[in-house]
């Protein structure tokens, strides 16, 4: 009898260039369907407040728990559970143990990475808009974090929580240099009527005012653009235009707030009044990106909402600690276009990159709709520019690093069946090819290859395993935070003030059209593309 390798069989299975879903398991299928179907019906339950709250709870307890909950038994600290491991949260923390084995038979990493590469110019995703980006990476800096003392990849400064820092610094000394300490304010500038961050630089170098503010890769801005940089608390925010963007959006929230507190309450000092601010933007935050960003991405009928009293109860209640999974599911490299169209013309990625001037020029209004009509790129493998290619090599290198296990073994762990065919992964022939190629076993898959060359169902922005992953952590992450606990979620936490502006913030347009002071003009503000299309089509 002759023994056929899995790989040979890999191999020689005919491509049809449609994925094979029967991996994708019964009842994984049964409930994609009854979420992605029947619109009249889940649109009838929404307005049922009773319904619609005790649906909001139960479907998400079923997102988070398609993993088991926290305590995960094991850190980067050891691949064996110990005290440290389950309280020392400088480790990052891991869904699965080490792989066994090391990584002499996969791929050299350079020949992954080429699997990123953009070909052919940017393919654009159908359903989202260049905002969505924006606000994923500028989210995602303030708790998906490295440690930038050591440059240990098993080591985290993350406070693995959504506190902001991204706007407000990760450390005392950061936050006390960005406040004016009148009023509960964050320091700012004036640009042509319209409310800024203060600049970083002077002549080339960093103000001794922000001496505690350490931007990354500040070494290599070039000497023109260092006098542009923004202060800022999170040290990616000059990654691009879009996170800088969303950082003077959230900035003039805050002091917006600060300045209706002071006004209500004139007996509160400084510290008050900046600490209710500050609680009351974390909870406004979670909410635009329960409610805005997190029901864009799901390619549901059923929209989720922020309802701290029904999801306190369930079992995944425990202390967050952000994951290296999760931090490499949030590497959206692919959907950041390689040109932007600001103002009319096209600006390379490359040229907003640590670019300040360009923000402030264009004003903040203009700007947010230029992101929104533009089109994000497409999810997948060969779509990312070549300028964050050397990102996507690190990930690569430091999943390794870390050891971590295959692409189907994550997939059982999420609750998939393992996929036996590169065509149940995704039905491009190119990609099929392409994993043939580098892997030859779809066992030697690597995680961060298969999130990204997993084809979306219909109708879906990503694949099913990177979507899964996003639910479980992202869910327990923002409804983990204590600002919702149900004691604390009251006027005596963010006053009677800062929880009427919560519940008057239900997307980014509500918070832009409040903070144009500069202009009264109304701005076209969407993560959707149908949106977005509907609109160029009446100019």
């Amino acid at each position: 009898m002759t023994v056929t390798s899995r790989a040979t069989q890999t191999r020689n299975t005919p491509w049809t260039g449609v994925r094979d879903r029967s991996r994708d398991g019964r009842r994984n299928r049964f409930e994609t369907h009854l979420l992605t179907h029947f619109g009249p019906v889940w649109r009838a339950a929404g307005r049922s407040r009773w319904l619609h709250r005790r649906l909001n709870s139960t479907l998400t307890d079923l997102a988070v728990l398609k993993a088991p909950p926290r305590p995960n038994p094991l850190s980067t600290k050891s691949p064996y559970t110990s005290w440290d491991s389950l309280t020392d949260r400088s480790w990052v923390g891991r869904h699965l143990p080490p792989a066994v084995g090391g990584t002499g038979h996969l791929p050299a990493v350079r020949e992954v990475t080429e699997l990123f590469r953009r070909e052919d110019g940017t393919r654009f995703c159908p359903r989202s808009t260049a905002l969505l980006p924006a606000f994923a990476q500028w989210f995602t800096d303030g708790f998906l974090r490295g440690h930038a003392a050591t440059g240990d990849p098993r080591r985290t400064d993350s406070p693995h929580t959504l506190d902001m820092s991204q706007l407000y610094g990760d450390r005392p000394e950061v936050t006390a240099s960005l406040r004016t300490f009148e009023g509960g304010r964050l320091k700012s500038r004036q640009v042509d009527g319209g409310e800024f961050p203060p600049l970083l630089c002077e002549g080339g170098r960093i103000k001794e005012e922000f001496r505690a503010i350490r931007p990354v890769r500040f070494d290599e801005v070039p000497e023109e653009l260092r006098d542009s940089l923004f202060a800022a608390g999170g040290d990616r925010v000059h990654a691009h235009i879009g996170p800088m963007a969303m950082n003077v959006l959230f900035l003039r929230e805050h002091n917006r707030v600060a300045a209706l507190l002071a006004d209500a309450h004139p007996g509160w000092d400084d510290e008050r009044l900046f600490q209710t601010t500050r609680n009351t933007l974390i909870v406004m935050m979670i909410r635009v990106m329960l409610e805005e960003y997190i029901n864009h991405i799901t390619p549901y009928h059923f929209d989720f909402a922020l309802d701290p009293v029904r999801t306190d109860r369930g079992v995944w209640h425990r202390e967050n600690w952000a994951t290296i999974e999760f931090s490499l599911v949030y590497r959206w490299h692919s959907l950041v276009p390689s040109s932007y169209a600001i103002g009319g013309r096209e600006v390379p990625l490359a040229h907003t990159v640590a670019n300040g001037r360009l923000v402030a020029e264009r004003g903040l209004g203009p700007l947010m709709e230029d992101l929104s009509l533009q089109p994000a790129g497409l999810s997948g493998l060969f779509n990312t520019d070549e300028v964050l290619l050397p990102i996507e090599e690190r990930s690569i290198t430091v999943a390794r690093e870390l050891r971590l296990a295959s692409y189907n073994d994550y997939r059982a762990h999420y609750g998939f069946p393992r996929v036996t065919h590169p065509g149940q992964i995704s039905g491009d022939p190119k990609v099929q090819q392409a994993l043939t190629d580098l892997y030859g076993d779809v066992d030697a898959i690597e995680l961060y290859v298969g999130l990204f060359a997993e084809e979306p169902e219909p109708g879906a922005i990503f694949g099913r395993l990177l979507e899964r992953i996003i639910s479980v952590d992202a869910f327990s992450e923002a409804l983990n935070n204590p600002l919702l606990a149900p004691r604390l979620f009251a006027p005596s936490t963010f006053s009677a003030e800062g929880l009427r502006a919560v519940r008057e913030t239900r997307g980014f347009s509500d918070l832009l059209h409040r903070n144009l002071p500069e202009s009264k003009a109304r701005y076209f503000v969407s993560l959707g593309r149908s949106a977005a299309d509907s609109r160029i089509t009446a100019l």
